[in-house]
């Protein structure tokens, strides 16, 4: 009883496997007259046998690489049951002769333990000495009383190292995927030395920081890019970046989606889920269009900033959360708050440090390098190789157009120069003629800036630019050439958007049709 007692405290008492069979040798050759001891896995797929681990006192051959088999070798494994096996001359059986010649083991005598666990075949222990003849039955007995304790440390040692794989698998799917990110929602600046230069310094002053940062701008001047230079220029770089569109998740679904739920927690709620702040945990959370933000939601988002606690939907413990904010909106938030609408104390919380992009129209300087950054871009999506060039006065005519969508609409309008581009010559320049307004840059201040006249409301302002879109759209929202498009945003996002503003879409297109008649 004793043997076995101490036996199992060896056998279970580590997961590093190699320390495991090496307290195990000590230990049994004070009951057994061995040389060596080893655990190996079968392989059926590669008909092979690897081993896991091996102690011994004699000189062993480099033992890392599968030891593959031949087919009366993997017959013999198939076949054999789970009685433990003794054999006097490892040359009488095909497989002990043929692990032996890989390590490099003269004939042997050997004890075979099969480990099985819920009718599942895990392995095998194999304890040999170099002299034939040199196992009883009392010693085979012995072996045997170690089945479960080596199949349960099999077992063990096994599912940690699948998961150790796993977690590595993991680690580098999400490196992966953080480079998908980066490409492609971009984080290369196109600008930063002229237009956007003011802005890149106050990036690099407060992207080494733990500073909340409220980025400002029109819908399509590239707030999300840079969020990601941020993240990715911040000590949080090796964290998640986590990014959330506050406008298109239903309100009904908000606190989930942002705290997480517990299971039970409603209807539908199967399982437990982690929401985007426990995911953006040592990372940094970018807030998209925080302007759409319920009140109800405001409140709670004040608390995790004040706190750095959030409670799941239907739980009771909070969960310490340690996330940087990004937030990002085209709305004027400081109008918000005096129409009620936006809380002051949470704009205070979020407005830590304000960097406002400016429009493209504001920085044409720029429209030469994001023309070429954006053909080489579309080019490599295309399976494109040739550059084509850009006809004669391509560059005027982008200049003297106002660009109400910005850099988005920018990119939109050279993906389509391209694709028409295709059906030519591959010779031909090109061209953006009748892709953009050729007028005169003389009023394009004053169309441009249209939309945002002092005496309309924000909404308004937003109003009449969806309405001028599906015009130029004929009252389409999805596809390549769609209002989703040229706005810069979800299809989603912009139908709600268009009921929040009361704008007719889908069965209600009598009056968007009539407004089309109209206009």
């Amino acid at each position: 009883m004793n043997f076995f007692h101490q036996a199992t405290l060896k056998i279970c008492g580590s997961l590093d496997i190699d320390k495991v069979v090496r307290e195990c040798f000590a230990y049994l050759k004070h009951y057994l007259p061995i040389k060596g001891i080893m655990l190996c896995t079968y392989e059926p797929e590669k008909g092979a046998v690897r081993v896991l681990s091996l102690a011994a006192t004699l000189p062993i051959s480099a033992w890392t690489k599968p030891i593959y088999l031949s087919s009366e070798a993997q017959a013999r494994l198939t076949t054999s049951g789970d009685e433990v096996l003794l054999l006097p001359h490892s040359a009488d059986d095909p497989i002990g002769r043929e692990v032996g010649g890989a390590l490099g083991i003269s004939p042997f005598s050997e004890i075979v333990l099969p480990l099985k666990i819920d009718e599942k075949k895990l392995g095998v222990v194999q304890v040999f000495s170099d002299d034939e003849n040199s196992f009883t039955p009392e010693h085979v007995r012995l072996i045997g009383l170690l089945h479960d304790p080596f199949a349960i440390a099999m077992a063990n040692v096994l599912q940690h190292r699948e998961l150790l794989r796993l977690k590595d698998l993991l680690a580098d799917d999400n490196r992966y995927l953080q480079q998908e990110l980066r490409y492609l929602s971009g984080d290369e600046i196109v600008g930063a030395r002229y237009g956007l230069r003011d802005v890149m310094e106050m990036v690099r002053q407060v992207a080494p920081l733990n500073s909340h940062v409220m980025l400002t701008g029109e819908t399509g001047v590239g707030k999300e890019v840079i969020a990601n230079v941020i993240h990715f220029t911040s000590p949080r770089r090796d964290g998640p970046l986590v990014k959330v569109n506050c406008g298109a998740i239903p309100d009904n679904l908000l606190d989930s989606e942002l705290f997480g739920h517990e299971k039970g927690a409603f209807t539908g709620a199967i399982r437990s889920k982690r929401g985007r702040f426990e995911r953006a945990h040592r990372g940094t959370l970018f807030l998209d269009e925080v302007g759409e933000l319920p009140l109800a939601a405001q409140v709670r988002l004040l608390r995790v900033l004040q706190d750095g606690i959030i409670e799941r939907v239907g739980g009771t413990d909070p969960i310490e959360v340690d996330v940087r904010i990004v937030a990002a909106t085209h709305r004027n938030l400081a109008e918000m708050v005096k129409s009620g609408r936006f809380r002051e104390d949470l704009l205070f919380r979020l407005n830590v440090f304000p960097i406002h992009i400016p429009p493209l129209r504001r920085r044409k300087s720029d429209i030469p390098a994001l023309v070429h950054h954006f053909i080489d871009r579309k080019l490599k999506a295309f399976n494109l190789y040739k550059h084509p060039g850009l006809a004669a006065g391509t560059m005027d005519l982008l200049a003297a157009y106002p660009w109400p969508g910005n850099v988005r609409e920018l990119e939109n309008i050279v993906e389509r120069a391209l694709i028409r581009h295709q059906s030519r010559s591959e010779e031909e320049p090109l061209s953006f003629a009748g892709l953009v307004d050729d007028r005169p840059d003389d009023d394009a201040p004053a169309r441009a800036d249209e939309t945002l006249r002092p005496h309309l409301s924000l909404d308004a302002a937003m109003r009449r630019h969806i309405e001028a879109v599906l015009r130029s759209t004929h009252g389409r929202i999805q596809g390549r050439v769609g209002a989703a498009a040229l706005l810069g945003i979800h299809p989603s996002t912009l139908r709600s958007r268009m009921d929040k503003l009361g704008i007719a879409f889908g069965r209600k297109t009598t009056r968007v049709n009539n407004l089309f008649a109209n206009s």
